[in-house]
């Protein structure tokens, strides 16, 4: 798919991607049932309508193909402290190897490598991280994990860990299974790939009826998803690399789609990463186990993708950025507009956006 959207010096700028949020529409909890949130349809390039989630199927046709991240969210916030009692916060970012983790600390400046962090009961903890150095890139430190008890590093994650809920979220109520999506099978991800949060299993099953297939993808969402742009020049932001895996039977699921006339539509921002992501790398859409590192914003030349669904997003993130590659900055600032007037849920609980080929100027 080409890409005709106009762009203007100002699609270049960090500052021409904010707008005013009042605080009440930052979703603290998810809705029940999962498939009741809003649902903001961008049907055509110069109107869009308001619909619910669980109406998705009467927007889709049979043929369609929706692409899900499959990744599914680990208990990453781990409370520690030093020997001195003081109280240290690790967020695991992803695995180095068998024992060593990349990891954001909280308080950095004072977790310096060589320092020691204890996990559990002050007098018997159950693990100890050993800080053996810093990553330049993420502004975090690589930690060796030792269990001080039988029991491996996963368990003992799984035991004192938390599920990491994004800072804009604090007075929620949520079960960490509601920050998983139904579909989320392969550990590995510090947030949830949200647009997903909206399916449940009725839903996937009326839209397999209908005939829109789902293939699935694995982006383990890091702090590449949700960092902030911080470069004036948007050019010139360099995203954090994510772990992805674009198996041979989704592959073969979007060219069999796109031969028969159907539209790929990725459910979130990390299945759009994953597949543009690959191609980018390899030429074309292929099976592909690696990392990207893509950043796509306006002007960006899609391949992969026909439309998208999304939630809203937060000003000056690089997934804002994304979503008006597709429709434009203008366009999508207006319709955020409409959607805080019209009471939108935003973020990780909020409501979900419907990115329609007809709306994408090609």
């Amino acid at each position: 798919m080409t890409n005709d959207v106009k762009t203007s010096p100002l699609d270049y700028q960090l500052s021409a991607y904010s707008y005013n949020l009042p605080a009440e529409r930052i979703a603290q909890n998810p809705l029940t049932p999962r498939d009741s949130s809003k649902l903001l349809v961008i049907d055509n390039q110069t109107t869009h309508q308001h619909s619910h989630f669980y109406d998705l199927g009467s927007w889709l046709s049979s043929g369609d193909l929706l692409v899900l991240n499959n990744t599914k969210v680990i208990p990453a916030r781990l409370l520690g402290h030093k020997s001195s009692g003081a109280a240290v916060e690790v967020l695991l970012i992803e695995p180095v190897d068998a024992d060593h983790w990349l990891a954001l600390v909280r308080p950095g400046k004072r977790i310096q490598p060589g320092a020691e962090i204890l996990f559990g009961d002050v007098n018997q903890p159950l693990m100890t991280g050993f800080v053996k150095s810093k990553d330049e890139a993420t502004g975090g430190r690589v930690i060796k994990l030792v269990p001080n008890e039988n029991g491996s590093i996963d368990d003992l994650i799984y035991k004192l860990g938390r599920v990491p809920l994004p800072p804009y979220i604090t007075e929620s109520e949520s079960l960490p299974a509601q920050y998983q999506t139904v579909f989320a099978e392969r550990k590995g991800a510090i947030a949830a790939p949200t647009a997903g949060l909206h399916f449940t299993d009725s839903l996937l099953t009326k839209l397999q009826a209908k005939g829109i297939q789902t293939a699935e993808i694995t982006l383990h969402v890091g702090i590449g998803t949700f960092r902030p742009v911080e470069a004036a020049d948007i050019e010139t932001h360099q995203m954090h690399e994510e772990r992805i895996e674009v198996p041979a039977e989704t592959v073969e699921k979007i060219r069999q789609t796109k031969a028969n006339g159907g539209r790929v539509i990725a459910v979130g921002t990390t299945s759009t990463r994953a597949l543009e992501g690959t191609a980018a790398i390899c030429g074309e859409l292929t099976p592909y186990i690696g990392r990207t590192d893509l950043f796509i914003y306006p002007g960006y030349q899609w391949q992969v993708i026909d439309g998208l669904i999304t939630n809203f997003h937060l000003p000056g993130s690089s997934l804002l950025m994304m979503v008006s590659a597709l429709i434009g900055r203008e366009r999508l600032m207006e319709i955020y507009e409409d959607a805080i007037a019209q009471s939108y849920r935003f973020y990780s609980f909020g409501d979900a956006m419907l990115i329609l080929p007809e709306a994408i100027a090609v």
